[in-house]
């Protein structure tokens, strides 16, 4: 433990990368409470930055974990209400929110990018969270394979990529394609890594986050 995040209280978003044991939830976690933050985290299947503004239901799995405790994964299949960034922020009242979104809004094998529509529920999200006080980091996707169902091309990764960089204001963008070569981190299904590889994205977004606070560059 460096203790370079000790006395934050930090929540963190995420999408189907957070939604099960042994992904960003217990990788990326476990990296911030070694750097001495106390942790909350929640991790929605398919979520796109809106389902955190307005509630809706979600089928394919989710999972939550706080402070030390283990995951608590939920995937019965039952339709679950969508957490509610509001709620959290009141529940938790983090000093920082780090938000891990992307591939659910890239639109992998669509011939464009719903660029409007992006900006709109980013900027909403991030607006939500500047508004309760605590920074923010945008976590963007990492790279993945376009031989798959996904469809997640190298292409429209760095797209969503460098779209997210200029929308995420007033959180500050972390730009997941700088920890790996396209295919350095092999996937199990073209979109979701290996168990090594989310140790190393977990790691690698840590880091950086760790050197965002002490560059104060976080507000």
């Amino acid at each position: 433990m460096n203790g370079a995040l000790a006395g934050l209280v930090i929540l963190v978003l995420g999408d189907s990368h957070m939604a099960a044991r042994e992904l960003l939830i217990t990788t990326l976690h476990d990296s911030l409470e070694a750097d001495g933050a106390t942790v909350h985290s929640y991790g929605m299947c398919g979520a796109d930055a809106d389902v955190w503004i307005n509630p809706t239901n979600v089928t394919c799995g989710r999972a939550e974990r706080h402070d030390k405790d283990a995951p608590i994964v939920d995937h019965s299949g039952k339709p679950t209400i969508t957490w509610s960034i509001n709620d959290l922020l009141t529940k938790h009242h983090p000093n920082m929110v780090i938000v891990e979104l992307g591939d659910a809004l890239a639109g992998y094998g669509a011939p464009q990018m719903a660029k409007p529509w992006i900006y709109d529920q980013v900027h909403a999200l991030a607006g939500r969270i500047a508004a309760a006080g605590a920074s923010c980091a945008w976590v963007g996707p990492a790279w993945g394979a376009a031989n798959s169902s996904y469809f997640k091309s190298d292409a429209r990764v760095r797209e969503i990529s460098d779209f997210l960089s200029q929308s995420a204001a007033p959180c500050v963008f972390i730009d997941s394609t700088h920890f790996s070569h396209p295919g350095e981190w092999p996937t199990t299904d073209g979109q979701h890594l290996t168990v090594a590889g989310y140790r190393a994205w977990g790691a690698d977004i840590a880091n950086a986050v760790v050197q965002l606070k002490t560059q104060n560059r976080l507000h």
